[in-house]
């Protein structure tokens, strides 16, 4: 009952916190406030206390997310970015490990060279909800959003990988003296990372193929559909950490797969509803609860770590919440370091084509550099390292567990609160591209409209041959060109033809959008537009086709 009184808390916790932040006085980003409240609700004497398991919470939690994250995130549009994206989602963590681990010994002298390479890998993923949950959806040009999103995808599986090898070195499972050491270390990762690819696109493909087999059979099978569909992060997940694959980048590219083979738009309508309606309310409570454990957590750990410093000596809170402040700078300072180098990137490598990020300015390259907020990801990893190594004898003595904790939780919370105050100044006066979004509007629904009336027309003729209409041709006529204007007014018919009129009206009007949705697709494939108007545009066609089908099952 225990664990039932939690989740319930939590869930109406959640739900409470979106509008507590709508009835402030001023305005507070979600994940901060939802941050606040679990710190609230977790106070020591008296709160509510979760132990905090990181191996079942990256196991709950970070699938579905990347998951989710991974089926808004186009294949084409990840790999038009991909060269800018493995910049910062692989090469960046690395640096970041190396650069953040020779220097953390330099400021605490008491942690170890490997405890500070695992500290440095649990800082390197970055947070693309938290971000958004900041900024706001829509608020970053798209050319930065895009790159950020991928590199949130990925950089997770590469910042993980980095603190497996920092907690082995540390147990003394791993030792790097030669070459060859690293060549293994090397060939390791790749074989992680790729199997967890190919696990995600061979159980992803299995699934497709099953969705498809049950759309064509007959009767409602939305609400099996919907249980596989929610079950499919889970499992690659398992497959791939059980078959020493990276479960997290299996995740990834389900959610892609998912996009990618257009399986939404091969089933029922129904299903398209209640997959967004679903996958939307899961999100959400899923990404309030993870901003809340953390809040749960940081009573307990402040609480800790003052112990801790009251009986060590030459350690005290003060040098503590410094250090935090140093490494946040020193971790911001590589990142706007390492964008700074893929600018001139060309020049340096002498290359015939650079990276997107030769286009940027300066500013650009800060907001980039501070929107690399932290979040879930760093607190699991933080959390789990006593976990790992709490049975390493050469650990146990060493007191910096709990620093790594603190100063981690410190370095998640300050990166939110410097992007709360940092990006809404610096995106003052950028140029988004809503403009854009609407001319691809504009064009798509133009070629849809020329479809639709192509389309009734030949619904008109084969009406016509085959002798099916009842109603005068000029009746016919005039009801074509009102479906085709979306306007509705009488015809100066009998009593008895109206019903037989709305009948015949539904079946224009269903085939016009139809067709319309069909032409959207292929707008869509032709990339003559992006995913997002796609499915925009999608939805509207879906609602009013729901509408005008529940309209004529009536008649």
């Amino acid at each position: 009952m225990k664990t039932f009184y939690i989740i319930l808390i939590l869930i109406t916790m959640v739900s409470l916190s979106d509008v507590i932040r709508r009835l402030l006085p001023f305005k507070v980003p979600l994940p901060l406030l939802q941050i606040i409240l679990g710190a609230a609700i977790a106070f020591p004497s008296f709160g509510l206390h979760v132990e905090f398991d990181p191996d079942l919470f990256l196991f709950l939690f970070i699938p579905p997310l990347l998951f989710a994250d991974g089926r808004r995130m186009p294949f084409h549009e990840f790999m038009g970015s991909r060269w800018e994206i493995i910049s910062l989602a692989l090469f960046l963590v690395f640096a970041t490990v190396v650069g953040l681990g020779l220097f953390i010994p330099t400021l605490m002298p008491d942690i170890p060279l490997a405890v500070a390479f695992a500290l440095a890998a649990v800082l390197s993923p970055t947070d693309a909800v938290a971000l958004s949950g900041i900024v706001g959806k829509g608020r970053l040009p798209k050319k930065m959003s895009k790159v950020l999103e991928g590199e949130a995808l990925l950089n997770d599986a590469s910042a993980l990988v980095s603190l497996k090898y920092a907690v082995a070195i540390i147990m003394g499972t791993m030792v790097f003296k030669t070459s060859k050491d690293y060549a293994e270390m090397g060939v390791n990762f790749v074989l992680m990372a790729g199997g967890g690819v190919l696990i995600g696109f061979g159980v992803t493909w299995f699934y497709v193929r099953l969705v498809r087999i049950l759309t064509k059979l007959k009767g409602d099978e939305t609400a099996i559909q919907m249980i596989f569909l929610l079950l499919l992060p889970f499992l690659v997940y398992v497959v791939a950490e059980h078959l020493g694959a990276s479960g997290i980048l299996a995740a990834v590219v389900a959610g892609m797969t998912v996009t990618y083979s257009n399986t939404m738009s091969t089933v029922s309508i129904s299903m398209r509803f209640q997959a967004n309606s679903i996958w939307t309310v899961l999100e959400y409570l899923l990404n309030g609860i993870v901003f809340l454990m953390l809040g749960l957590q940081i009573p307990g750990i402040i609480e800790y770590s003052i112990e801790r410093v009251a009986s060590d000596n030459g350690i005290d809170l003060f040098s503590l919440v410094s250090d935090i402040f140093i490494i946040y700078g020193m971790l911001m300072f590589v990142r706007f370091l390492w964008l700074v180098a893929m600018k001139h990137l060309r020049k340096i490598l002498h290359l015939k084509k650079g990276l997107v990020f030769e286009h940027f300015s300066t500013k650009e390259l800060v907001v980039m550099t501070f929107a690399g907020v932290r979040g879930a990801v760093t607190l699991a990893a933080a959390l789990s390292i006593p976990l790992y190594i709490s049975t390493s004898p050469t650990f146990v003595s060493v007191p910096a567990r709990y620093q790594v904790i603190f100063i981690a939780i410190g370095v998640i919370i300050l990166s939110l609160l410097v992007a709360v105050f940092i990006l809404p100044l610096l995106l003052k006066g950028f140029t988004l591209d809503n403009d854009e979004i609407e001319q691809e509007i504009k064009v798509a629904k133009a070629a849809m409209q020329q479809v639709a009336l192509s389309s009734m027309q030949i619904l008109e003729t084969r009406l016509v041959s085959n002798n099916e209409l009842k109603l005068d041709p000029q009746h016919i006529t005039d009801i074509h060109n009102h479906v085709a204007r979306g306007i509705r007014q009488s015809l100066g018919i009998s009593d008895a033809e109206t019903e037989y009129y709305d009948l015949l009206e539904l079946r224009f009007r269903l085939a016009a959008i139809r067709a319309e949705r069909a032409e959207l697709m292929r707008l869509k494939s032709t990339r003559q537009i992006s995913e997002e108007t796609a499915n925009k545009l999608r939805y509207d066609l879906d609602l009013l086709e729901t509408i005008l089908a529940g309209r004529e099952k009536q008649s």
